[in-house]
């Protein structure tokens, strides 16, 4: 039984879905100017799978996971996202949402 699923949009960013009814639109992070979308299916994946490992909500591991995908495809070829680069995104973010 699904009780969340995340889809990714491109441009349009992300929407989740969970099995209570309620959808998540997150738009992009960071720009839509795109250098590499090289393994950024594969960031996105990997981010929200251990952030719901580390305790996140699924809206929790969603954002954390728009922000690595907005990243890792501003970097050429396959790349990886450092934790000082998400942290300073979730700052980034939270202090434009106050």
């Amino acid at each position: 039984e699904n009780r969340a699923v995340l889809v990714t949009r491109g441009k349009k960013g992300m929407a989740l879905f969970l099995a209570s009814g309620e959808v998540y639109h997150i738009p992009i992070f960071g720009t839509d100017e795109v250098a590499d979308v090289t393994g950024a299916g594969d960031t996105v994946i990997a981010t929200f799978t251990l952030a719901l490992a580390a305790g996140a909500s699924f809206l929790e591991a969603a954002r954390l996971a728009n922000y690595a995908g907005g990243i890792v495809v501003m970097k050429s070829g396959t790349a990886t996202v450092f934790q000082g680069e998400l942290l300073e995104a979730a700052k980034s973010q939270y202090e434009k949402e106050q």
